[in-house]
């Protein structure tokens, strides 16, 4: 058993798992402790009457929350760090010199601007920057995909010692309960996720937006209602194409899955260079036929459950065509739900890092 931080938030803020990032922290967290480990998730948490997280709380079994603020990250037998981000917090309260650091990264970026990854100019920079210092510190560098594997061993460093970790799922999701849609004459095609913001990659908002807008236009001719739930700046979103849910929990967000016909997947650009779509995984736990534009590294996922199709990417016609037949198509749902808990759970990615920490202590004499 080790003594586990998962550290990403800079900022005060709630512990609430909406964001997708914020999901990946607990989620990884949770699998963990499962595991039998100590694992305290970090956070500068503000409570209730603007009193601020000033001891840990016991979330579930072996799992904290713990605060930030006057952390002594030197306790912990590994320390692991979420995004960018994540690693930055890390550092500015003093962890960097700690001896097993573990970096998870959603998109790894080259030392230019680059086709395919998402990030630009000044902020993309930024990212390249924190990265090299990763590789200076880190005793792991979790990656999602194995062309992020690749750009980091010919763009970053080639000695990293690199694991790779996809997105996951839970083995176990809330039961249907209610019906979340307003209308019941049409069928309901869902979009569950992040679309940014014009502060936060606007150029792949701008995209995400504009693509959601054109599909909802189409699906209105095929008796078809797009939904949007998720995060994000929504001003942009055509209200006569796209409804928009309202906010929900992650919890309650399983609703909405349930209770669609179909489950879309858009990209910012023509491909994903390195960076995968989480949705994919949760979808299909739901037993969501999806719809996903084609060029995402796990696009293998759609058509191996046997749930789904790709469609050319930047074709939102033949997207909408597709998402009409899939409403109307049978499936095996069953068999797909069982697909993804056997090869794509929580539990199955955190067992990667379960096994490195186990041998690397051993072998330490921890």
């Amino acid at each position: 058993m080790a003594r586990i931080a998962t550290v990403y938030y800079p900022a005060p803020t709630r512990f609430v798992p909406r964001d997708m990032s914020f999901i990946r922290w607990l989620k990884i967290s949770e699998a963990l402790a499962r595991l039998g480990h100590e694992v305290d998730v970090v956070v500068d948490e503000p409570l209730r009457f603007g009193w601020w997280l000033r001891r840990p709380e016991r979330m579930a079994g072996t799992l904290r929350r713990v605060p930030l603020r006057g952390i002594d990250f030197s306790t912990y037998d590994v320390v692991k760090t979420l995004f960018h981000t994540g690693y930055e917090t890390f550092a500015r309260h003093g962890g960097d010199q700690h001896p097993f650091v573990i970096c998870k990264l959603g998109s790894v970026v080259g030392p230019r601007d680059m086709e395919g990854v998402y990030f630009y100019g000044d902020h993309r920079a930024w990212r390249f920057s924190v990265q090299q210092r990763m590789a200076r510190t880190a005793r792991y560098i979790t990656v999602l995909s194995q062309p992020a594997a690749e750009l980091w061993k010919t763009e970053v460093c080639a000695d990293s010692k690199l694991l790779l970790v996809p997105g996951g799922v839970d083995r176990e999701v809330p039961e249907p309960r209610k019906n979340p849609f307003q209308s019941r004459s049409e069928r309901r095609c869902l979009f569950s996720g992040n679309i940014y913001g014009r502060t936060q990659q606007p150029q792949a908002h701008a995209v995400l937006v504009a693509k959601l807008n054109e599909l909802g236009r189409h699906l209105r001719g095929h008796g078809v209602r797009l939904y949007f739930q998720g995060t994000g700046e929504t001003s942009g979103l055509d209200a006569s194409a796209v409804t928009i849910l309202r906010p929900v929990s992650y919890e309650e967000s399983w609703q909405a899955m349930h209770f669609a016909d179909v489950g879309i997947v858009v990209s910012a650009g023509p491909f994903m260079h390195n960076n995968e779509s989480t949705k994919i995984y949760h979808y299909l736990r739901a037993g969501l036929p999806v719809v996903s534009e084609s060029g995402f590294p796990n696009d293998h996922v759609v058509t191996s459950s046997g749930l789904g199709w790709l469609v050319e990417n930047e074709n939102m016609q033949e997207m909408a065509e597709r998402v009409a037949a899939a409403a109307n198509a049978r499936w095996d749902r069953e068999a797909a739900v069982r697909y993804v808990v056997d090869h794509h759970s929580w539990d199955q990615r955190a067992a990667i890092y379960d096994e490195v920490i186990r041998e690397e202590l051993a072998n330490s004499g921890h």
